[in-house]
């Protein structure tokens, strides 16, 4: 079995794990899905609400939070981590996907008890380490496993997201995504607010039903279901359109999360740089029109993007008058090196087999 580490509250990390873990049962490979935040203290979990709350009210309050980040690792229950451990032993896990780099001490320690027959693969969703990363001990034994590398300026492996063909451009709908990742962060409804203002038909995805009012015509409005916790429900996000005024009738794809779809029929996406929104634009060869990143690693991600020629910064598309045709031929350079990357869950499942 593999057991894939997740973090919860930006969905960054957690959903490409839902993914991962898809893709594998759909070539005969058990797995497992932990969530980070699952092994906190109960008390310590309700605080992840109160952050969320500030990180999408003041963006720039959540910019100094990311500099001012500190190592979690520590917050772990230690009876729930030596409960995880015993699990994992009865269920026979032997490999351990790393997406969320306060999971490492857990992961080595795992590993170190099993005379080797435990393998950790450290799978990284930005193009540079990312700070839960950064901030942890480096092994010779981990296998990394890179998404996006800038390094490189390369994107080596996928995760894909489903198995859907990207759309040609002629059969997109004449609309732009504009969302704020997970956690719906960022300054991305005021620029949709500017698009909007110029008859641009948009799909944004608020954090509450309160941000859905004064949207102009063409404009629809989505959001995940607040009351979902990813340590608490083993599925994607429920997900639904909010018509007018009231709460959306969610629903829930068993395959991949709902807003995937939206990315494939549109135009671009509109956001801030993070690796989940590179994972959805890339698979669905959908341009990334970028706005303020998160964190040094994030603007790393957007240099990568722009480099590889499939995305462009909201200044520099203002520049262009926002004009659709260097949209497209984005889309075509993406098209042009999709097939590129290794096939992150075909990769595992045949390690899987060949220890069987």
């Amino acid at each position: 079995m593999i057991a894939i580490l997740t973090s919860g509250p930006g969905l960054g990390a957690h959903v490409p794990g839902l993914l991962l873990s898809r893709r594998l049962a759909e070539r005969g490979v058990r797995s497992r899905v932990d969530v980070f935040e699952a092994s906190w203290p109960e008390e310590r979990r309700e605080r992840i609400a109160a952050s969320k709350q500030a990180y999408q009210r003041d963006f720039r309050y959540a910019r100094l939070g990311q500099r001012l980040f500190r190592n979690l690792s520590e917050a772990f229950d230690p009876a729930a981590v030596d409960g995880l451990l015993r699990e994992w032993r009865a269920h026979g896990v032997t490999r351990l996907v790393v997406l969320g780099g306060f999971w490492l001490p857990v992961a080595d320690r795992y590993a170190a008890g099993s005379e080797g027959r435990v393998e950790v693969d450290v799978c990284h969703m930005d193009s540079v380490r990312s700070p839960s990363f950064a901030r942890q001990r480096e092994s010779p034994a981990h296998r990394e496993i890179w998404l996006f590398d800038a390094a490189n300026a390369a994107i080596p492996w996928t995760i894909p997201p489903s198995d859907s063909l990207p759309l040609p451009w002629s059969a997109r709908r004449d609309r732009f995504v504009a969302h704020g990742g997970g956690w719906c962060m960022g300054t991305y409804r005021e620029y949709a607010g500017e698009l909007a203002a110029l008859g641009t038909s948009l799909d944004v995805v608020v954090p509450a039903l309160e941000d859905s009012t004064g949207g102009a015509p063409g404009t629809r409005f989505f959001m995940m279901d607040p009351a979902w916790s990813p340590w608490r429900d083993g599925g994607f996000p429920p997900f639904g359109e909010i018509v007018g005024g009231e709460p959306p009738e969610y629903a829930r794809h068993e395959r991949h999360h709902g807003s995937l779809t939206l990315v494939r029929e549109a135009r671009a996406v509109i956001s801030k740089p993070g690796g989940g929104t590179l994972l959805d634009a890339f698979h669905c060869a959908t341009p990334v029109v970028f706005l303020e990143s998160f964190g040094e690693h994030e603007e790393h991600n957007a240099s990568l993007w722009t480099h590889l020629g499939f995305g462009i910064t909201f200044e520099d598309w203002r520049a262009t008058g926002f004009a659709q045709e260097p949209l497209a031929e984005m889309h075509r350079r993406m098209l042009r090196r999709h097939a590129e990357p290794r096939d992150y869950p075909l990769d595992l499942a045949t390690r899987a087999r060949l220890r069987a």
